[in-house]
């Protein structure tokens, strides 16, 4: 995973309504001591022709996209080498909706969304990802040492 600037994070936001975008946007301009870079996809076809000159180090994903586009969405960016290891989050309008499991490192309630909140999320996602890399690397590591345990 690229490690964002000190003071600098690019944050790609997927979403489709211009309300939520705006709201987003308010609540990343609040985000104190950091400069943060922003782009924006509608859908998965736009998202590929940001992430053609973008490089985020974090990406928002709105949930008003509907559960399947929201779906479509975090498994491009899974199988995207360029963002299978950049944190997703995804931006709920409540916690009574289903959540997604695979590949979302966080949630924030949008009626909850200041510049802290997102702050806080990006960097819990940065340690969500390392300590993820990190058990991964030992899994691999003790999976090959106990099959040449079991092959001598």
């Amino acid at each position: 995973m690229d490690q964002p600037e000190v003071n600098q994070w690019k944050v790609l936001i997927v979403g489709n309504n211009p309300i939520d975008l705006n709201r987003t946007f308010e609540s990343l301009k609040k985000i104190r001591n950091h400069n943060v870079i922003t782009e924006i996809a509608f859908d998965v076809a736009s998202l590929f022709e940001r992430l053609s000159h973008f490089r985020p180090n974090f990406i928002l994903v709105d949930d008003n996209l509907g559960r399947h586009q929201l779906q479509a969405t975090v498994k491009a960016l899974l199988a995207n080498k360029k963002t299978k290891n950049v944190p997703i989050t995804v931006l709920k309008n409540s916690n009574y909706h289903e959540a997604m499991n695979t590949g979302v490192m966080n949630y924030v309630l949008k009626d909850a969304m200041t510049g802290d909140s997102l702050y806080t999320a990006f960097v819990n996602s940065i340690k969500f990802k390392k300590t993820q890399l990190y058990l991964q690397q030992a899994y691999r590591k003790r999976k090959g040492q106990l099959l040449r345990i079991l092959q001598s």
